[in-house]
């Protein structure tokens, strides 16, 4: 089972994976293309997320137990 810490990191990184293929995929949809182009531009945009990037812009961990 993963600690508190890993479960953060992974929900904020599943979070950012779903946020970036949704807007790439919108905004395909709104330049014209198709529904195979749009889900090739969202899988683009999560092939591009940088996790580590999203693991950093995380606020610290609450201090609750």
């Amino acid at each position: 089972m993963p600690s508190g810490s890993e479960r953060r990191i992974a929900e904020a990184v599943r979070e950012a994976c779903l946020r970036a293929a949704l807007e790439a995929y919108e905004d395909a949809g709104l330049s014209g293309l198709c529904h195979e182009g749009r889900w090739e531009c969202a899988m683009d945009a999560v092939r591009a997320l940088d996790p580590e990037a999203v693991i950093r812009a995380l606020p610290p961990p609450s201090e609750t137990p």
